[in-house]
């Protein structure tokens, strides 16, 4: 995907409505975000930022509406054409960091770049070889960030991304997605703090 033109691909949902444990989250909602382009969702907590991100990623089913993507692989799925980064690292303690790193470039497939340059890119290359056990919170994050770069997939899904890392790392971060979204990437993300880039805002109703 990294041949992409900015502007062809779209993601659209029109009226999706997202119903978790018996309670309506949020109903209606409509969106769209562009390649080349950085959407921000915003709002109270419980009101369905990360519910979002996860009906885009295929691990919920909307109660209503439609998820839709245009100009993407046409022997894709959606899902199959994005990263979703929760709030968990998803790590294997007892695996070091480039086995766990190989694991998920096993387990979701597709078009690699070399663990190594990735795990250089996030400044864990000293690690790689030590227990994920072993790493600090910010740590654990770089690692799950290096995951994005090892699997290409033009979409993006980033929950709270910028959670334990400190100030170089944040900036590390942004030059990432800057990069992502200069080859026709996509990235949207739930978070309370600024991105660190310029991204539109998608603001969501609701409750604590």
């Amino acid at each position: 995907m990294d041949g992409l033109i900015p502007g062809k691909m779209q993601l659209s949902g029109r009226g999706v409505t997202c119903v978790r444990g018996g309670r309506e989250v949020f109903a209606g909602l409509d969106f769209e975000a562009v390649a080349g382009e950085a959407v921000a969702v915003v709002g109270r907590n419980g009101s369905g930022k990360t519910s979002l991100l996860r009906l885009i990623a295929g691990l919920l089913v909307p109660a209503g509406g439609t998820i839709i993507l245009d100009g993407g692989d046409a022997d894709m799925t959606l899902p199959e054409q994005c990263h979703y980064l929760g709030h968990r690292d998803a790590l294997k303690p007892a695996l070091s960091v480039a086995e766990n790193l190989a694991f998920w470039a096993d387990f979701l497939g597709g078009e690699r770049r070399d663990a190594a340059e990735s795990l250089a890119i996030v400044g864990l290359d000293h690690a790689a070889h030590l227990p994920a056990a072993f790493l600090s919170a910010g740590q654990r994050r770089r690692l799950s960030l290096a995951r994005l770069l090892t699997l290409r997939r033009p979409i993006w899904l980033l929950d709270e991304p910028t959670n334990a890392l400190d100030v170089a790392g944040q900036e590390m971060f942004g030059g990432l997605m800057r990069e992502h979204l200069g080859r026709g990437g996509m990235i949207v993300a739930a978070t309370h703090a600024p991105l660190g880039i310029e991204a539109r805002e998608l603001r969501i109703g609701g409750t604590a």
